[in-house]
């Protein structure tokens, strides 16, 4: 077995959504935890955000009562996801085999749902029962995986014999994840001399599991990672490559995160036109040579539109039919996630491989609509794919675009909500002046009307996205201002 310093014991009295909502420590208090919020503007949907735990802690630190949240079983469902998420790695296993020997059937379903989990995706995962001594039994007379994971109800002495004997018959360089019934310290700190790579206490939580196995394969060397986002419109003209170009340009120049704009939509992007840039090279060269693609290559083929802000822009001809297998984009997709914290990808409106391995592996995902049965129709066909293939990953988040349009017949936006099971991040009214201005001249919401509502609500999915508030914007002041504050004194 292979030593791993960096581990942690899950107290066995919390629960999941407990330990979604607390877990960035790294020892809990057993004992009920409410959903913590915080408030926002009435007009945007919905208006409360979890408190992250770093925020719970100094509120409580500084004598203040965080509010609770009174929203019902769906909202809660939401931020157990979006706090499970932002504890668990985004990083994926390599194509590794892993068995998993279980004693209770807890145990069994958590190993389960993480052999399903996007993250497992090439590793090969089987579940038997039996716990260790089923697992010495089945290594007598064949090789280890690179990761056993055993169950073990003994304690002390007992349980430190069977991993003596589970010892003999691992390969070098296995990992061992054991999964024990007793929070004991003095255990953990035996267990980790010995050269068990993780510690987890029973019940087992998918998530937990999922993160320190990704944890033990994570490469200190690899390459750093960003995010990707992914917008995609739930049909055509909803304005899902606005709100798309908008929330970059919000990330990087209101949150102050560097990122970078992907346009996948290869004949018809719109990413060029919306930041007033005509690159020579863009995405459709990095897709037919994808393996040629290095720090330097990468640079020259993104556009710089700001300080922080690249942009991979679409060619948007028709000069050919853009035959790209699913591969390539994920290859691609892959290195332009070296380049910035956060990736924002424009993905068109069609339906194919590639498409749907872009959108279903995407750390986040946006889904834009119109309040009308054809958008409520797709849109629900894409929560119902995305819940079924990401079940331990946060929801997508919904924006209800062009709200309000004089004289349309509109599906409420409680009642879009409510079929979706899902409350919307963002609501936006029907505002063509202030998209129509920002498209014309070249630039964004947030430079044109950077004093909108819809600006505002622009930068508040930012912030969502982000998982933090925005940086205060300096105030300017002018030098006439000075003279007449220095004449007034």
């Amino acid at each position: 077995m292979s030593s791993q310093t960096v581990a942690r014991i899950i107290d066995p009295s919390i629960t999941e959504e407990e330990d979604s909502a607390w877990g960035e420590a790294p020892f809990v208090a057993a004992g009920q935890a409410p959903s913590f919020t915080r408030s926002e503007d009435a007009w945007l949907q919905p208006p409360a955000e979890p408190l992250r735990p770093h925020e719970v802690q100094d509120l409580l630190r500084n004598g203040e009562t965080p509010a609770v949240n009174p929203v019902g079983s769906m909202i809660a469902d939401v931020e157990q996801a979006l706090g499970a998420e932002a504890a668990v790695g985004e990083q994926s296993l390599p194509r590794i085999g892993i068995d998993v020997f279980t004693l209770q059937a807890s145990t069994r379903e958590a190993a389960d749902r993480a052999a399903a989990d996007r993250r497992f995706q090439r590793a090969t995962t089987t579940v038997r029962p039996g716990g260790v001594t089923a697992a010495i039994e089945h290594y007598g007379a064949q090789g280890t995986p690179a990761l056993v994971i055993v169950e073990s109800d003994k304690t002390g002495a007992e349980l430190l014999g069977e991993l003596d004997r589970l010892a003999e018959t691992c390969d070098a360089g296995t990992k061992v994840v054991v999964v024990g019934r007793f929070n004991d310290i003095a255990l953990y700190r035996e267990l980790m001399r010995r050269g068990v790579s993780e510690y987890l206490v029973a019940p087992l939580q998918t998530l937990n599991l999922i993160k320190a196995v990704t944890s033990l394969f994570t490469d200190p060397d690899a390459p750093f990672i960003g995010r990707t986002v992914a917008f995609v419109g739930a049909k055509g003209g909803v304005g899902a490559s606005a709100v798309a170009h908008n929330i970059g340009y919000a990330i990087s120049e209101r949150m102050g995160t560097p990122a970078v704009i992907v346009d996948y939509d290869l004949p018809f992007g719109t990413a060029g036109l919306d930041f007033n840039q005509d690159p020579l090279q863009g995405m459709a060269d990095a897709l037919t040579q994808p393996e040629r693609l290095d720090a330097t290559l990468l640079e020259r083929m993104m556009v710089r539109c700001t300080d922080k802000l690249s942009l991979f822009a679409a060619p948007a001809t028709l000069d050919s039919t853009y035959e790209i297998g699913a591969e390539a984009f994920e290859e691609v997709a892959a290195k332009i996630r070296t380049t910035a914290p956060f990736v924002v990808m424009d993905l068109p409106h069609v339906w194919s491989a590639w498409m749907k391995q872009t959108l279903l592996g995407a750390d986040d995902v946006v889904i834009v609509a119109t309040p009308d049965l054809a958008s409520l129709r797709n849109a629900k066909n894409l929560f119902d794919l995305i819940r079924q293939a990401r079940p331990n990953d946060a929801p997508p988040r919904l924006v209800l675009n062009q709200v309000g349009v004089p004289g349309r017949p509109e599906i409420p936006v409680k009642d879009f909500a409510a079929a979706l099971g899902v409350e919307p991040s963002l609501v936006l009214p029907f505002d063509p002046k202030t998209f129509g201005q920002a498209a014309n001249n070249g630039q964004m919401v947030l430079e044109s009307g950077a004093k909108t509502k819809t600006a505002e609500g622009l930068t508040h999915l930012a912030q969502l996205i982000c998982r933090r508030e925005a940086p205060p914007q300096r105030a300017s002041k002018s030098i006439l201002s000075g003279l007449l504050k220095k004449k007034s004194a």
